[in-house]
C-alpha cells in the first residue's frame, strides 16, 4: 500500500488519528481535539483508559505552577540537574531537557483547558538522593473525580484493580488511608471515613462500583469527560491493522472494527499510544534478556507490541539503548481456586517496621525500602528471586502484608492459599519456607538489635528521605525498623515484575518516530510507552512514566497543528 490511494477510497478521514486510550493517547486525543483539529481516538477494547486507568495516576513534572502555589517551589535546571545524575545516557539529554522545560507548559494546558485538574502532592520524595533532589512537588495527582459526571460513559471507563479497591468497589486514594486507619480512634477521621461510607452505599444503589474516582481511574475519567466536552469521536472495539502509506510517508491506517475494516485517512498524522509490549511474549523474547522475558507484568493484558509491528513495517526504529527494558516493581501472588489470580505491588509496606526481606539462605541483601525498581535490580544482581519477606504479628496488625490489610483480624484463608506461611518460630518459618535456619536465625537476631539502636550499619536502612517517608513517623528511633519479636512470624514470597517497558519506537523530541539515520517518518508519532523511554530504563521518581507520556502526547499534538 504505499501507492497514494485515491480520495474515493478511503471510508473516513480526519485530521488526527490516535491509537490507544491511556493518559498518552488520551493527552494527545484532548490537545488537538481543543486545538481545533478533527479527531479520531481508536481503543481496541471494549474500555477506556488502558494501564493508566488502573495505576497510581501520577505524573512527574518539574516546576509546575501547582507545586509553586502550593509553596513547594522547583527549578527546571535542579530538576535537569537531577535526571541528567540518575540516567547518565549522552544521547538522552535532548529528550530529558524537553521533558523538563515542556511540562510546566503541558500541565497549564491540561489545567486551563481542560477537565484535567492535578494537585502537587507532598511529601512524595524524589526516590534517588542525586542534587536537584526534591521531597514533593513534582508528583502531581488527580483531584478526585465524581464518576456520575460521566453518565453512560460510566460503563466504558476500565475499572481499578479489586486489590485497590474495599468492600467490593470503593476506591481509597492517598488522603482517605490515614484516616481509615484512625477511623475508631480521631473523631474527625471517624467523621470523614463515615462521609465515605456513606457515598459509596449511596453509589451501590445504582452503580456496581463507587463513583467517587481517585488515582488513576479518576485521572482517566478526566480525560473521558474532557474528550467527550469537545465532541471528539471515540471507537472502541477498533484495532489498527496497518499503516497506510504514500511513498515514506504515513497518511492513515486500516483499522478492524465490529462494523468490519475501515480504512482512514489521517490528514495531520497517526499517534500510537499503544501502551508498550509488556504482555507480548515474543517481543519481550526479542528485545528482553531471559531474567526479564519470565517476570510477571500487571500492566494492561492487551498491550502486545501491535504498534512496534506497526511502526517497525512503517520504517521506525526500535530503540533498545537502555538499562532496563522495564519499569519494574515487587509483587507478591495468591492463587485462586476460582478467577484471576490476585496480584499486590509492594511499593511501601517494605519501608514499615518489623519486617526484612532475605535470599534462601536467610540473609538480607538490600535496604528493604529503597524504591522498587531499584529493589527489583538488586534481586536480580543478589540472585534473590524469589525473595522472602519475613514479618511479625505486630506488623501485618499495624500496617498489613501485601494483600492483608491492617488489622485483619483472620489470616487462615491466606495460609491456606499458601499467600502466607507461619510459624511460632523463627526457625520454624524458615524450615516451613524452604529458608536456611541458621542463616534466618541470625539475621533476625542481628536485625533485631540494629533496630533496637535505630541504625542499620549493612544496608542504611531508614536514612533517607525516601525511606522515611514511607516508614512509620511515630516509631522510634527509625521510622523503618522496628524488632522481629511477636509471634506467631510471618513470611510472604516476593517475584519480580514490571507496569511496563521502557523500550520502544525511536522518536525525536516531538514525538516523531525516526526511521533509519535518525530521518522522522512523516505522519507518524508515538508516545507513552511505545515511545522510547525518555527514562532509559531508569525509575527517578513518582510518576516517571505517566509524566513523559502525557507530556509528549502534547508535544505530538502540537506538531501535527504546526502542519505535516
Amino acid at each position: 500500500m504505499n501507492k497514494p490511494p485515491i480520495a474515493e477510497s478511503w471510508d473516513k478521514e480526519v485530521d488526527v488519528l490516535v491509537v490507544g486510550s491511556g493518559a498518552a493517547g488520551m493527552t494527545a486525543s484532548l490537545v488537538a481535539a481543543t486545538e481545533g483539529l478533527t479527531t479520531l481516538l481508536c481503543e481496541k477494547t471494549s474500555l477506556i483508559g488502558g494501564t493508566s486507568a488502573v495505576s497510581g495516576g501520577t505524573l512527574w513534572i518539574a516546576a509546575s505552577d501547582l507545586a509553586a502555589k502550593a509553596g513547594l517551589p522547583d527549578t527546571k535546571e535542579a530538576a535537569l540537574q537531577y535526571l541528567m545524575a540518575e540516567i547518565p545516557h549522552a544521547n538522552a539529554e535532548c529528550l530529558l531537557r524537553t521533558y523538563v522545560e515542556s511540562g510546566r507548559e503541558v500541565v497549564d494546558y491540561l489545567v486551563r483547558r481542560s477537565e484535567v485538574k492535578l494537585y502537587a502532592i507532598s511529601p512524595h520524595p524524589d526516590y534517588r538522593q542525586h542534587p536537584g533532589a526534591t521531597v514533593g512537588g513534582r508528583p502531581l495527582g488527580p483531584i478526585p473525580f465524581d464518576g456520575r459526571k460521566l453518565g453512560a460513559d460510566f460503563a466504558l471507563l476500565r475499572p481499578p484493580n479489586k486489590e485497590w479497591t474495599i468492600f467490593g468497589g470503593m476506591m481509597v486514594g492517598r488522603e482517605d488511608i490515614p484516616h481509615l486507619l484512625k477511623v475508631f480512634k480521631s473523631p474527625r477521621s471517624f467523621m470523614y471515613s463515615a462521609g465515605l461510607m456513606a457515598r459509596y452505599a449511596l453509589d451501590r444503589l445504582s452503580h456496581n462500583r463507587g463513583t467517587r474516582l481517585v488515582l488513576g481511574n479518576a485521572l482517566a475519567a478526566r480525560f473521558l469527560y474532557s474528550l467527550r466536552r469537545l465532541g471528539c469521536e471515540i471507537w472502541t472495539n477498533a484495532e489498527p491493522t496497518e499503516l497506510i502509506r504514500s511513498g515514506a510517508d504515513v497518511i492513515g491506517a486500516l483499522v478492524s472494527t465490529s462494523r468490519g475494516p475501515v480504512r482512514i485517512r489521517a490528514r495531520k498524522g497517526v499517534v500510537l499510544a499503544t501502551g508498550g509490549f509488556s504482555q507480548g511474549l515474543e517481543w519481550r523474547k526479542k528485545l528482553m534478556s531471559p531474567q526479564f522475558v519470565e517476570q510477571r507484568s500487571v500492566a494492561f493484558e492487551e498491550n502486545k507490541g501491535c504498534a512496534l509491528e506497526l511502526g517497525v513495517k512503517a520504517g521506525g526504529v526500535v530503540d533498545q539503548d537502555h538499562d532496563a527494558p522495564a519499569y519494574l516493581v515487587v509483587l507478591s501472588i495468591m492463587k485462586n481456586a476460582t478467577g484471576p489470580d490476585s496480584v499486590w505491588i509492594h511499593s511501601y509496606d517494605r519501608g514499615k517496621p518489623h519486617m526484612v526481606i532475605v535470599n534462601q539462605g536467610g540473609k538480607r541483601f538490600a535496604n528493604e525500602a529503597t524504591a522498587y525498581h531499584n529493589f527489583v535490580l538488586t534481586m536480580y544482581q543478589a540472585n534473590a528471586v524469589p525473595a522472602f519477606m519475613i514479618c511479625d504479628r505486630t506488623q501485618i496488625r499495624k500496617y498489613g502484608c501485601g494483600l492483608i490489610r491492617p488489622g485483619t483480624p483472620f489470616l487462615g484463608s491466606y495460609v491456606k492459599k499458601g499467600y502466607l506461611t507461619r510459624a511460632t518460630t523463627i526457625r520454624g518459618l524458615a524450615e516451613a519456607s524452604g529458608i536456611d535456619p541458621a542463616g534466618l536465625d541470625a539475621t533476625i537476631a542481628a536485625y533485631n538489635r540494629a533496630a533496637i539502636a535505630g541504625v542499620d550499619p549493612d544496608f542504611h536502612k531508614g536514612e533517607s528521605v525516601y525511606d522515611r517517608n514511607i516508614g512509620d513517623p511515630s516509631n522510634h528511633p527509625n521510622p523503618c525498623m522496628g524488632p522481629i519479636v511477636d509471634p506467631p512470624f510471618y513470611m510472604l514470597r516476593l517475584l519480580p515484575g514490571d507496569i511496563g517497558t521502557t523500550i520502544g519506537l525511536k522518536t525525536d523530541e516531538n514525538s516523531q518516530v525516526l526511521g533509519a539515520y535518525g530521518v522522522a517518518i512523516r505522519g507518524l508519532y508515538a508516545c507513552g510507552n511505545d515511545m522510547s523511554s525518555v527514562m532509559r530504563g531508569h525509575y527517578p521518581g513518582p510518576g516517571a512514566t505517566l509524566g513523559p507520556a502525557v507530556v509528549f502526547g502534547y508535544r505530538a499534538a502540537m506538531q501535527m497543528l504546526r502542519g505535516r
